[in-house]
């Protein structure tokens, strides 16, 4: 087979109600690719490492030759894994894909050997500073056609909360619906981990009173809790029927999931911050865990967010791949051109991109019954808007600072 020559591979960087880092690669048959390698907060760290380590070792490379360019990427640099090199390899790795494809005239969901459902299923987000603000925020994802919410609350008593849209952010306006925010340092948030633990169950029970059995419900507890506060948690919520606990507590510490598993039977989600099929192997082989949580964009792209699920999958554990705005529209679609063919898919996570977004990025994807379905058409289906972009230039942006009421810095 002739070889696919890269011709250039381009790093964009985009402000459009918040920061993204794109590549472009294009091959010298005319044929562009894009991936996304944004990092929420430290997206110039990936920007830099694409423009300048990245990008000239691909210049005459063969496109198609995907799974070495993967290798070359990953063995090669020697220092593996972390945030910055996995998102800045999954970037390429998602732009090639995208190439390939497109050459095949095939959406890629094809190459990955087909459709296994209609469409992803996908969560929104609903939250609010109390029930009945809360309550209207989970009616109007009802109104839009979601079929499974996340349940965020403001607490009692605490000022902003993390997930928690109307809530006050000093001041400043929400970062297209994200606690991060555009300033020269990170604004920080006020934790009391009792008040949450006392106050969150008798929201999911007025939620579930409100809205029935049938409404998929999920929670986010962010890594704020320790094991056995994650433990009394889990049971707490064990009545409403959550479709997963997320995070319950940082999980660098894996065997903590055992103590988790032994007090409650809510289901488990975890690895939004993985970058590796490596940072789940104990939780994944131990079974301590439900959901897989890893984007394409955060986890070395299609490539290796493919080995992460095939290897969950032989233990039963199915994905659920982040996908808040911090995630392009690019990431997004990637994610679910690999969810739309996976056998142990989940639910995605989605949030609806501002118009500012979509004016940069132009996605094919479309939302129906609860669910999201890539586009048809060749590659990915997220066509990008060059001068659009270069109108949203990058402004200096961070997820807040957690601390506890004492002063002592708290996980986030």
């Amino acid at each position: 087979m002739t070889p696919l020559r890269i011709d250039r591979t381009q790093v964009i960087v985009t402000s459009p109600g918040r920061n993204f880092v794109t590549v472009r690669i294009d091959t010298a048959d005319g044929v562009t690719g894009y991936g996304d390698g944004t990092l929420n907060g430290r997206e110039l760290s990936v920007a830099s490492y694409l423009r300048d380590h990245l990008a000239p070792l691909l210049v005459g490379r063969d496109a198609h030759a995907i799974e070495d360019t993967w290798q070359y990427l990953y063995r090669g640099s020697y220092w593996r894994r972390g945030p910055v090199t996995m998102a800045a390899i999954a970037a390429v790795d998602t732009a090639l894909w995208d190439i390939k494809a497109k050459v095949a005239g095939l959406p890629l969901y094809q190459l990955l050997g087909g459709a296994s459902r209609e469409r992803c299923l996908v969560y929104g987000h609903a939250s609010g500073a109390n029930l009945p603000e809360l309550f209207d925020s989970v009616r109007a994802h009802l109104a839009q056609g979601f079929r499974a919410v996340r349940i965020q609350t403001a607490v009692p008593g605490l000022g902003s909360v993390y997930g928690v849209a109307s809530s006050p952010v000093g001041g400043a306006e929400r970062y297209d619906y994200e606690p991060a925010r555009r300033a020269a340092v990170p604004v920080t948030e006020t934790w009391e981990t009792r008040a949450y633990l006392r106050h969150l169950p008798s929201v999911f029970e007025a939620v579930r009173a409100e809205f029935g059995p049938e409404l998929i419900l999920l929670h986010d507890a962010h890594h704020r809790l320790t094991p056995i506060q994650a433990a009394r948690l889990g049971k707490a919520l064990e009545p409403y029927d959550l479709f997963w606990l997320e995070d319950p507590t940082p999980a660098e510490n894996q065997d903590a999931l055992r103590l988790i598993r032994q007090h409650t039977t809510t289901p488990i989600a975890i690895g939004e911050v993985f970058n590796t099929v490596w940072d789940y192997r104990q939780l994944i082989a131990e079974q301590l865990i439900d959901y897989v949580r890893s984007p394409a964009t955060h986890a070395g792209g299609i490539t290796h967010l493919r080995r992460i699920a095939d290897y969950a999958g032989m233990y039963q554990v199915k994905t659920g791949m982040h996908g808040p705005t911090d995630i392009s529209p690019i990431g997004l679609a990637a994610s679910l051109h690999l969810g739309l063919a996976l056998h142990n898919f989940g639910i995605q996570e989605y949030m609806v991109h501002s118009d500012e977004t979509h004016a940069v990025f132009q996605p094919g994807y479309s939302f129906a019954d609860g669910g999201l379905r890539p586009a048809d058409e060749p590659g990915l289906g997220v066509a990008l808007d060059v001068e659009c972009a270069a109108r949203n230039p990058y402004q200096p942006a961070y997820l807040p600072i957690n601390r506890l009421t004492d002063g002592t810095v708290h996980d986030w």
